[in-house]
């Protein structure tokens, strides 16, 4: 089976004219049909833009004036991507070595850059629509270390069976005297059920404001803008101002439902998470842009099970992955690259943590210890600051401009306190913090409850804060400090005694030399 194009001795890299040593062995190309991708993504760009600019141009040259040059521009921009990509494709080589994996490309400027294997900590597959079509793939070899560009290799693209063969050959671990169960295989795979929790994530009002936002642009872009918000005016002139408010505030939200659905689908579609042999971890998802992502277990260090509000009321959570070598440019890029498993019913994260973690039992599920009266007094202040620094400040505009002020001012008290009061609340009955088996395990958050399971084996150092008022309140923060995940994970104003003895407790001998047992 072939899997790339393998490059001659006659025209392997040498010198200033080819990327690499002379005569050396082992170099591939990347796929060539890299340029007909090209050439088709910018066709399809080039036709998007071809309406509005062929509109804007025929009221000043004509309408066959205009179509001439939108054609003509649109095949030189086509033919000068597709020639840049051909460059690129001819110049890019790539070699899998026994220790290291090279990438020389550049015309004017050749870079050559290599990874040695033993830092490789991620190999993941990308692809989009038509790279799917074309069976093509693009593999991102990445360290996970934050140094930019020099962290990652990205072979744009290759065959997809040369990618399934370049990730499992790189991720290939010796995992002899990993503890606990070794179920391999499928662990969770989708349940079409779960689309159910998209529409209360916090996505769907900003998709609502993206689609209105859309609507504006693309009408501007017809001229066609004012016909828009006249055609809006005439529906709404018949009704009172709070109920044009609540139809459009209906309209907004039904589009951001909707918007959220298409997103989930095309985030989440043929979703799996597997165990495969060597202990990797891979998640594999996407309806028209598939996406996967391997993770070692030997880098995993726990998971987070969060809950955002709106899919907490509902009784789900979603599981993350705490690792080390997650560099951020990799969820900057690959939004949700430790993401482990979608919004689910709680019991099934639970599960699934489990799995992962490779328990019989989930430490997200463990009871957790409560922390005193004094945290919630300290965010029940807080809500009431909040809440009425903006009243105080619209009172006193009131004062100074116009009394409606004052009305928008008892508004916002009315609404805002009962709000602040509950939230200040459940943050408080969502603080919590133990210890499970090999794992801490510490909660916190309203909007966005997190409960955090990480090994204690790897935490590295803890980091105890105590203001003043925390001083005369009896409570402290303790973190501790990892090398994985966010790099910190904090118990919230928990007794300051208890929490002592809780990062004490978690890894004996680390915190001890600053303890005063007296």
């Amino acid at each position: 089976m072939t899997t790339a194009d393998t490059v001659p001795d006659e025209t392997a890299p040498d010198g200033a004219d080819e990327a690499g040593p002379a005569a050396a062995p082992g170099w591939r190309r990347l796929e060539r049909r890299t340029v007909l991708a090209t050439g088709l993504v910018t066709a399809g760009v080039a036709a998007g833009a071809a309406v509005p600019t062929t509109l804007g141009l025929s009221g000043r040259f004509g309408f066959a004036a205009a179509v001439a040059w939108v054609l003509t521009g649109a095949a030189l921009l086509i033919g000068a991507s597709a020639g840049a990509d051909y460059i690129r494709w001819r110049r890019t080589r790539y070699r899998v070595g026994a220790d290291r994996v090279e990438l020389h490309t550049g015309l004017l400027l050749v870079r050559k850059r290599s990874l040695a294997r033993e830092r490789i900590r991620s190999v993941d597959l990308t692809a989009h629509l038509l790279q799917r079509v074309l069976g093509l793939v693009t593999v991102r070899i990445g360290t996970g270390e934050h140094t930019g560009d020099d962290s990652a290799l990205e072979l744009d693209p290759v065959r997809r069976a040369e990618g399934e063969r370049l990730r499992r050959a790189l991720l290939a671990r010796d995992l002899t005297g990993t503890a606990g169960s070794h179920r391999e295989g499928e662990l969770v795979t989708l349940d079409p059920r779960w689309i159910r929790y998209a529409p209360v994530s916090f996505v769907a009002p900003a998709l609502g404001g993206a689609a209105a936002g859309a609507v504006l642009q693309v009408s501007d872009w017809f001229g066609a803008q004012g016909q828009v918000i006249e055609w809006v005016g005439d529906r709404l002139r018949d009704l009172s101002l709070p109920s044009a408010i609540v139809l459009l505030a209906l309209a907004a939200t039904l589009a951001g439902v909707v918007g959220a659905l298409g997103l989930w689908v095309e985030m989440w579609w043929n979703y799996r998470l597997e165990r495969e042999p060597g202990g990797t971890l891979r998640i594999r998802r996407g309806l028209l842009t598939s996406r996967s992502v391997s993770i070692e277990e030997r880098r995993l260090r726990g998971v987070d099970l969060v809950e955002p509000l709106g899919v907490r009321l509902l009784g789900a959570a979603r599981i993350d992955a705490i690792t080390t070598g997650l560099a951020k440019d990799d969820e900057e890029q690959h939004g949700g690259h430790h993401t482990l498993l979608p919004a689910v019913p709680r019991p099934v994260a639970d599960q699934a943590a489990a799995a992962v973690l490779r328990e019989t039992v989930s430490p997200t599920g463990a009871p957790l210890t409560a922390h005193p009266p004094a945290a919630r007094g300290r965010r029940l202040r807080r809500a009431y600051a909040a809440v009425l620094a903006p009243v105080l400040v619209l009172s006193l505009l009131g004062a100074l401009l116009t009394p409606v002020l004052f009305w928008a001012a008892l508004g916002c008290a009315a609404v805002g306190l009962p709000v602040g009061v509950l939230l200040a609340r459940d943050a408080y009955r969502g603080l919590g913090h133990t210890l499970s088996g090999g794992y801490l395990v510490t909660r916190s958050g309203t909007l966005r409850r997190s409960t955090a399971a990480l090994e204690r084996a790897g935490v590295i150092g803890w980091t105890v804060r105590q203001s003043y008022f925390q001083r005369r309140a009896g409570v402290l923060h303790v973190t501790a400090t990892t090398a994985a995940g966010a790099g910190a994970y904090t118990v919230y104003d928990a007794d300051a005694s208890e929490g002592l003895v809780f990062a004490s407790e978690a890894v004996p001998g680390l915190l001890e030399p600053f303890l005063d047992r007296a």
